[in-house]
């Protein structure tokens, strides 16, 4: 009924690293897609709101989800349908031998009691009866096996079914990826900077932190930022901490503290959790704007040691370069931001864009000391007495125009050791498709960084490449495909089922609990041997 800045945790149900907005509005016809519904078993992390409960127990969406599990039949598991085969070829055999040579016995004049025990004892002779045995034994040992690599089989029938599995449905978030935002890409001086995401490696960045630019970059990420660490977990690796905070600013606050040596040597002697905010503290924040749907920028305001303010704003990149004039180059030159640098800069956030990372633009200003002298009561609410380039956005020639600092790309990376599984399965013959409830475009980019979809392109791709509608496309050469769950709910089982056929390289997104289903059940109608991992 009422929100403020509200924003929830949705990982647990739909995949979404990001936390996502609610509002009064009705936004989607889809329940998990619409900005008036918070779920059961989800978390706010953001603002304040106010509603009403429509949905207790079994009629929220993790009851359903828990009701749709439990009314799953399990079915007989290959070694069992392979043992019943066995069982019947057998008893097959023995009853034929039994009675042969009962009518044997019979016609060379045995007596008849002598003929039936001689039927009865050859048809148990046939019987297997160390075949519970050696199949226990040899259940046990595997599940023994795996034990060692952290894997409990609570089933052992399930030891044999996972050997003989042909499709793999891989959830997104936490299972392929490590279910934390972190910072994958940089873009200052027009160029954009991979980061290393992996949480365990120790490699030194490529690109040069002394550069001018690069620490002006690096102070705006520091101080418009409000995420915090959490209260001890000294000596655990920064990637790994927890915070306080929004994700997207805890990944920033990570990305800050692990380049803590580039802060002053007084903010370096506090303890490890407290450089970040001892560097805050030498620049005193003095006004803020806290970001909002209708701005969508974060805007604060600093004393420097040098006594003078400086303005400092994070936001959606085509919002923040919106507001700037001007742009720092190498060495950290203020030049004017011209039409080719504009479109440098926003070559750089669809680069970044389309590999499924969320961009967020750094600009910063340094207010005139005669203006704007210590001390200056800066009014952030109502008629705002400083300059956010509102003017520059009407009139190019107005001098209250930002400077534009840089990019930074945030993603929920894969788990470093999931490319190596991906492919191991591949060789085996095992094909491994996602189903996640994320967005179409982040699940394709971290497919594609997975090897889920590595040979193959996809109708959107080969479009692109030809300059065509999707529809020009012929769907025979689109061996990849991404369907998204509102399709998937308006499709056919027998579409469904050519899809699968047709795709070598397939990735669900958007889908729901119920679909994911749906998707298993696809897989099974094929005949092949289904593996579900994570939710």
């Amino acid at each position: 009924m009422e929100s403020d800045g509200i924003k929830v945790d949705n990982s647990s149900l739909t995949g979404e690293s990001e936390p996502q907005k609610r509002s009064p509005d009705f936004t989607d016809e889809n329940p998990l897609e619409t900005q008036n519904i918070a779920f059961f078993s989800t978390n706010v992390v953001e603002g304040t709101g106010r509603g009403f409960v429509f949905g207790v127990g079994d009629d929220t969406v993790l009851g359903r989800i828990a009701g749709l599990a439990g009314g799953v039949s399990s079915g007989p598991t290959p070694i069992a349908i392979e043992i019943e085969h066995f069982i019947h070829i057998i008893t097959a055999v023995a009853v034929f031998l039994g009675v042969t040579f009962f009518i044997i016995a019979l016609a060379l004049d045995y007596f008849w009691l002598d003929a039936v025990v001689f039927l009865i004892g050859i048809i148990v002779a046939n019987v297997p009866e160390g075949l519970l045995a050696t199949v226990t034994v040899s259940l046990t040992l595997t599940a023994q096996k795996m034990a060692k690599k952290k894997c409990l089989v609570k089933n052992l029938e399930a030891v044999e079914t996972l050997g003989s599995t042909s499709t793999i449905c891989s959830d997104k978030t936490g299972t392929l990826t490590q279910n934390r935002m972190t910072a994958a890409h940089i873009a200052y001086n027009t160029e954009i900077q991979e980061l290393d995401t992996d949480p365990n490696s120790q490699k030194k960045d490529t690109f040069d932190t002394n550069d001018e630019t690069f620490k002006a970059y690096f102070n705006v990420a520091t101080l418009c930022n409000n995420a915090i660490f959490q209260e001890g977990g000294e000596g655990t690796p920064i990637v790994q901490r927890d915070t306080i905070g929004d994700a997207s600013e805890s990944a920033i606050l990570k990305f800050c503290a692990q380049r803590n040596h580039l802060y002053s040597a007084q903010a370096q002697q506090k303890k490890d959790v407290d450089v970040v905010p001892a560097a805050r503290q030498e620049q005193k924040k003095v006004c803020e704007i806290p970001f909002n749907s209708k701005n969508k920028y974060q805007l604060s305001i600093h004393q420097t040691p040098e006594s003078e303010n400086l303005l400092v704003m994070k936001g959606a990149p085509e919002r923040i370069l919106a507001r700037c004039s001007t742009i720092l180059m190498h060495g950290g030159k203020e030049v004017a931001l011209t039409d080719e640098l504009r479109a440098a800069v926003d070559k750089n956030n669809d680069t970044l864009a389309r590999k499924g990372e969320r961009v967020l633009g750094f600009c910063m200003k340094k207010l005139d000391k005669s203006a704007y002298p210590m001390g200056f009561q800066f009014e952030h609410e109502g008629d705002v007495n400083f300059p956010r380039g509102d003017k520059f956005l009407e009139d190019q020639s107005a001098d209250d125009g930002l400077t534009f600092v840089g990019l930074i790309a945030l993603i929920d990376p894969p788990r470093p050791q999931v490319p190596g599984a991906v492919e191991k399965c591949r060789s085996a013959g095992i094909k491994v498709i996602m189903v996640t409830g994320d967005h179409p475009t982040t699940a394709h980019a971290i497919a594609k960084q997975v090897g889920i979809i590595q040979e193959h392109k996809t109708a959107d791709e080969i479009a692109e490449e030809r300059g065509c509608s999707v529809d020009e496309v012929d769907p025979e050469e689109a061996r990849a495909i991404v369907v998204k769950g509102s399709d998937l709910g308006n499709m056919s089982d027998e579409t469904l089922d050519a899809i699968l056929a047709h795709h070598q390289e397939i990735v669900f997104a958007r889908t729901s609990p119920q679909q994911k289903l749906i998707i298993v059940d696809g897989c099974q109608r094929a005949d092949q041997i289904v593996a579900v991992t994570g939710d």
